[in-house]
């Protein structure tokens, strides 16, 4: 109704679209109108022309977010990983059971767009090839991809599946066109250094008024952190922070709009995320403990070798007298306390771990040299005193055992051909992962295990979570 009372301008032409174009623009010409001169229009019995859009995946994420569910959630065929923003990443298909990427020969805009519009975005805005966004792992599914437009999935496409000659330094890559839902106005950082910094503040709605707050830092960690910066478009995050005080925001934002945040890592806006919603609790109070982020354009991207966890794991019954040093760094269950050290042993779940770097920065430890911490028993320091989690969960998922490894070098043990090395323990040298490189950590070496001796027999899931990011579930093991 409202169209039809307004007065419109129309352009010259009408459009010829087949359906599989990637933009409007792309769309050939129909028949020109003729120019009314007097009533200056050229759509005298015709309306302005309406779309209803239905929203994807991405845009109802779930049910406790108020959106409404216009689809069946399945088993998504195709994701996309390693992007700074909604809507771009390199591109991932499931086959057989397994993830892997696409070959960049053939990609292009057509082709890029049906992944894009299968994900609930709109066309493609680029077709990226060369590994731009980072290279994956496993094995490369598709190569030669050649679409109409009209496929409801990728894996309809024409393809060829053999990728003799394709490597991930090929792997394809989307940035598809968002619609603008607004969500960057809801959430702004404040007091930073700079825009990629600062108090995480949101805008809420209290007895009926729309006001700023701060997000209460209990329990606070990277995963909400990442959302935070994908919403306001700054890309990935560096850090993020429990305490702001050194960061002054707005004085009459202090108090706590939004507590119990607790992301997944997929969420477009920090509302999604589940939270208490007007019940706020925040013992500690917002202004100087309001959580805090900061952002970055790039990120590494550590990737473990699953399929290495599983070619090296067994077991070992290991006296104690030879794990006092594990002992001290707690690499052991809570229970070897109580274990005689001349006559007890533990039983370890050992396996060696390779973790790659395929993001687009160089990882690097957090503290520079001058912060990292001396052991004295193992007679080496300590980078990080968690680089990654180990965890052993029963069927029904809750965790029955867990360990960690404390990164005392992390270097670059190999890399991809022409990437060279930069970062190596020896003679206290710098600690960190190049792009393109892997740190590998032995089975045999201290703390490289789960201590099992309190598990019974059965069938448990192993998985390892790297610096309290992704994790990467590993396989079904049987302890006996």
């Amino acid at each position: 109704m409202f169209a039809s009372r307004r007065k419109q301008h129309y352009w010259p032409y009408s459009m010829d679209c087949s359906g599989n174009e990637a933009h409007i623009s792309s769309c050939k010409l129909g028949s020109h109108l003729t120019v009314d001169a007097e009533k200056n229009v050229t759509c005298e019995n015709g309306m302005p022309a309406v779309v209803s859009c239905v929203p994807g995946r991405a845009f109802a994420p779930s049910s406790h977010s108020g959106f409404r569910k216009a689809f069946r959630q399945e088993q998504p065929l195709v994701r996309l990983k390693g992007g700074a923003n909604t809507g771009e990443g390199r591109v991932e298909v499931l086959k057989n059971g397994e993830w892997g990427t696409v070959c960049d020969d053939n990609w292009n805009l057509v082709s890029a767009s049906v992944v894009c519009r299968e994900l609930g975005f709109g066309s493609a805005k680029e077709a990226i090839t060369g590994a731009r966004l980072g290279q994956g792992m496993g094995p490369i599914h598709l190569n030669e991809i050649d679409c109409t437009g009209f496929e409801k999935s990728v894996t309809d496409c024409k393809f060829n599946t053999e990728s003799q000659g394709c490597n991930h330094e090929e792997d394809a890559a989307v940035r598809c066109n968002v619609p603008a839902m607004g969500f960057q106005n809801q959430l702004r950082l404040s007091g930073g250094r700079n825009p990629y910094e600062g108090r995480v503040e949101v805008l809420a709605e209290r007895n009926g008024t729309l006001r700023w707050g701060t997000v209460c830092s209990d329990n606070w960690g990277t995963v909400e952190a990442m959302v935070v910066c994908r919403q306001l478009g700054l890309g990935f995050a560096s850090h993020a922070f429990q305490e702001t005080w050194y960061w002054h925001g707005d004085v009459s934002a202090d108090s706590v709009v939004m507590s119990g945040v607790k992301c997944s890592g997929t969420e477009m806006s920090l509302a999604h995320c589940r939270h208490d919603g007007a019940h706020v609790s925040c013992p500690r109070g917002g202004g100087r403990f309001g959580a805090g982020v900061s952002c970055s354009e790039t990120a590494p991207d550590l990737v473990l070798n699953a399929e290495l966890v599983e070619q090296t794991a067994y077991l070992e019954d290991r006296p104690m007298f030879m794990l006092q040093c594990a002992l001290e760094e707690n690499c052991l269950a809570s229970s070897a306390a109580n274990t005689s050290i001349t006559s007890g042993y533990r039983r370890l779940l050992r396996f060696s771990s390779q973790i790659h770097n395929n993001g687009q920065s160089d990882f690097r430890p957090k503290n520079g040299r001058h912060a990292w911490v001396w052991h004295d028993c193992h007679r080496h320091y300590h980078s990080m005193e968690v680089f990654t989690h180990y965890d052993l969960l029963n069927l029904n998922g809750t965790k029955v055992a867990e360990g960690h490894k404390a990164s005392f070098c992390l270097e670059d043990t190999e890399c991809e051909a022409d990437v060279q090395k930069q970062y190596e323990c020896a003679n206290f040298g710098e600690q960190g992962i190049t792009v393109g490189c892997w740190d590998v950590y032995r089975h045999d070496i201290d703390c490289q295990w789960i201590d099992i001796t309190d598990v019974p027999p059965g069938d448990y899931l192993f998985q390892v979570r790297k610096r309290g990011l992704e994790t990467t579930p590993v396989a079904v093991i049987h302890p006996l």
